[in-house]
Order: structure tokens, then sequence, then C-alpha cells
């Protein structure tokens, strides 16, 4: 599906002196190939990007692996956070989506195409930062192959600037959006989108950020008012469906002829500990996969428990018709109830959570947990709003809903440090510990030495696993 934009005009290696043909443009089209473009498809790019959005960002069974959504059940590694699964490149994020929503915006057939585009970039940059912290930013994109790294601190505030700055462009539908599989061209739908994203990235800096008058509960007291709106139903949600044939949902592709990892008992237990009937969606048994065991355990294990759960019932990733989502209803109603129990705003934070909730399930197409569910004292609220003393139920509901976002999931637990997680028992790593972020490839070091090692020097232990990014310190 991909399009190589490309310029196949063929140049002329010699003039021919001849008087009846003494410029290019004599030799009309026979230089130019018919079944190419010189001028970037936007539709097409579009499509592409979002298309693989699924796959390249909410489906990622290596966050899902450090949160311990998911555990390995055949060839341990990236569970056990060896270095070499640590360290990654983010190259190929910037060449090829990044790369098609620059096309987009710099060929700029129409305001709400190129509103469109800087959202989904937006969203990338903050996936992609929340691995590796400091990256390529305000000089990416620009044909420089050795752009300065940006501050995460800069890479936030510029993506927040980016979506306010989008909903703005918005020319209330009078220019069509097209190639748009995600919300068919819905620009109110993208602009609720924006907000949330908004939010969501501004709570994400509560530790850098935490009192009410900051700049996080700023920004997100801003995209709460914004007349836009955000996500509030699951009918909103920032969702892929794949309609099968050559595109399938990840999480069926996951179990196409391979069965490498599944549902954690971590999940499972903390599920059964709450009497909490997502179980049924979120995974195909109750069996979870032990967490962190070296190979030679969790072979013989999973040999013993051939029945342990896959990611997801069965149901819930089928051929055609599976659905990937990246934002959703819950989560935003999470981060409100979060920020009013932090004191930033004046909603009522127990209603938000309890609506987070029943979103949840809803998502699945679950019935509403019964009121006892509610009063668990796991659950149940412990305090009034306004001092933060609910936060541990609210991110561990969060953390339960967000699976199985493997990435969201590995972020919302390095900022909340909920829920409590023992790391892998045969950790391989030296300090045995979670990871905390990605760390840059050998080939950044060959080919931009200057600014990912100026980047390197920022970190306070240096390129490491085990280096906290900016906002998680």
């Amino acid at each position: 599906m991909r399009q190589h934009i490309k310029n196949i005009i063929s140049a002329v290696p010699l003039v021919i002196m001849v008087a009846s043909c003494n410029k290019l443009s004599d030799f009309g089209n026979t230089n130019v190939d018919p079944g190419s473009t010189t001028t970037p498809l936007v539709g097409a790019l579009l499509t592409n990007v979002e298309q693989n959005l699924g796959g390249s960002y909410a489906t990622s069974t290596s966050g899902g692996l450090f949160c311990q959504y998911f555990s390995e059940t055949q060839y341990p590694g990236t569970g056990l956070y060896a270095s070499s699964s640590l360290q990654a490149s983010f190259a190929g994020n910037y060449s090829s989506y990044l790369e098609d929503l620059q096309n987009i915006i710099t060929t700029n057939t129409s305001n709400n195409e190129n509103a469109v585009a800087r959202i989904l970039k937006s969203y990338i940059y903050w996936n992609l930062t929340d691995r590796w912290g400091d990256l390529p930013y305000s000089e990416a994109l620009k044909g420089n192959g050795t752009p300065v790294y940006d501050t995460q601190e800069e890479i936030y505030k510029g993506c927040i600037q980016e979506l306010t700055d989008a909903i703005a462009q918005f020319d209330a539908g009078t220019s069509l959006i097209t190639g748009d599989i995600i919300y068919s061209g819905d620009v109110a739908s993208w602009k609720k989108l924006a907000n949330s994203i908004r939010m969501l990235m501004a709570l994400r800096l509560t530790k850098k950020y935490p009192a009410a008058s900051d700049y996080a509960a700023t920004q997100f007291k801003a995209a709460l008012a914004d007349a836009a709106g955000y996500i509030t139903l699951n009918t909103e949600n920032f969702s892929l469906t794949y309609p099968g044939d050559g595109y399938k949902s990840p999480w069926y592709s996951l179990y196409d002829g391979r069965k490498d990892v599944g549902e954690s008992a971590t999940m499972v237990s903390l599920l059964g500990s709450l009497n909490d009937s997502r179980q049924d969606a979120y995974g195909s048994s109750t069996t979870g996969v032990p967490y962190g065991l070296e190979r030679s355990d969790i072979e013989t294990w999973a040999n013993a428990n051939t029945g342990w759960a896959r990611i997801l019932a069965e149901s819930y990733r089928p051929a055609a018709g599976g659905v990937v989502v990246l934002v959703t209803a819950s989560q935003i109603a999470f981060a409100r109830a979060e920020a009013a129990d932090r004191g930033w705003t004046t909603e009522t934070a127990l209603t938000l959570y309890q609506d987070g909730i029943n979103l949840s399930f809803a998502q699945w197409g679950l019935s509403a947990p019964a009121a006892s569910y509610f009063t668990q004292s796991a659950v149940a609220f412990s305090a009034a709003q306004g001092t933060g003393a609910n936060l541990q139920q609210i991110a561990i509901q969060r953390y339960i809903a967000t699976y199985p976002n493997g990435n969201e999931g590995w972020a919302e637990w390095r900022r909340t440090g909920y829920p409590a997680l023992t790391p892998a028992v045969a950790a391989t790593n030296t300090s045995k510990e979670i990871p905390r972020r990605y760390t840059y490839a050998s080939t950044e070091y060959s080919s931009n030495s200057v600014n990912v090692t100026a980047a390197a020097a920022r970190l306070s232990g240096g390129d490491s696993q085990d280096s906290k990014i900016w906002w998680d310190q």
C-alpha cells in the first residue's frame, strides 16, 4: 500500500544541437512514466499511515512485556530485559509515517488534511519520545542527515502546541479530508481526538509539573474547556478496524502460525482478585502465563499448560473485523478523574472514575459491573478528592482499561508506579530492574554521533535502559 513518491523525469545527459529540437520541452512526455506521479497523493499517504498505526504503536508486545500485560512463552528475551531488545532504531518511523505526514503538509491540498497530518505527527512523536526520551524533532523531516536531538520537554511542549494549532486550522469542513479510514473525514472527531491527546500528554507530566497552576494542569484545563470537546463515548474512540484479506488485525496475526506470547499471570491474577469480567475479553482462558521465567522453565510450563491464555479471547481478534484501539473514552474519563483528584479541576472525580470503569466494560461489549464491584476495598475511593489520595485506585483501573496497549501501559506504569510490579525473576540485565526506556541504536552513533552523544549525556545514567526519561524523574 505504501506510495513511493519519486521524481522520474529523466535528465538529458547531452545537448543535441538540432534546430527543430532545441529545448527539453520539445520531447513532450517521452521521458515521463505514465504509471507514476510527481505529486504526492495525499489521500493514499494518509491511508498508509493510518492503517499502520495499530501494528506500529498500539500492539507493542515489548511495551506489554515491560508493564506485565504479557509474558513470553517460548523465547524469553525482551521480557527478561535483554539489552539487545532495548537497543532499537527509531529511524524507520521518520522515513515512513512521519515523512508521509510531512509530505501531506508540504503538498498543502487543504487546511483539514494538513490539520489531520499534524495531529497524527504529534501522536507518533509522543509515542516515540515516551520510549527513547530525547529525539530529533525541530530539525527532523527537513533533509538534514544529522539533526539535533531536542529535549523531551521541547518535544512535549512542541506537540501540545501542534495539537492546539491543528484544532484552529480546521476550516469547518469546507475542504475534504481524503484517505481517512479512521474518522471518515469528520472534522469534529479529529478535533476531539486532538484535545484528548493534549489531555493525556499534559497528565503525563505530573512528576515535572504537579501543581494546579503549573504548565501541565494549565494545558489540561485548556483542552478540557475547548469548545471542540474531547472523546467521551466509545463510538468516538481512536481505533482501527481491519477488514481482513491482506489487512488483518495485528492481534490476529500474532497467533497466525506462532505462539510466542500470552496474557500474563500478573494480569489474570489482578482481574481475578477483583472478580473482573473483563478477563472474558482480555484472554482466551484464565491460565495466565508466568512472568519472567528463563527459557527452559517457561517452555516446560507451556508444554504442560497448552491452554494458556492468548492475548484477547479469540472472538476479539478475528482475521476480518478485528479492532485495535489507540485512544479510548475510558482513558479520557480516568485522566479527568485524576485531574480532579489532584485538585486541577472542579469536576467530580468519583463520577468520572466510575464512568471510566463502565466505559471500559462497554468497550468490550460486556455488561456493566455490579454495584458491589465499586465498593471493594481495592476499587473504592479512600478519601475525598483534591489531595490525590485516590490516585492508586485511578491508576490501577486505568492500567486495566488500557490493556492490551502495551506502550501506553508501560508509560503509565512508569509515571504512577501502579500497580506494584515485581521484575522478572530471570532478568538478564545488570540492574535486574524493569526498563525505563529504549536505548539509542548503534547506527545513530555512526551516522549522527555528535547529536546522539549530546542526548545521551543529558540522561542521568547515560544511554542506559535504566535511565529515566525527563518526565519520569
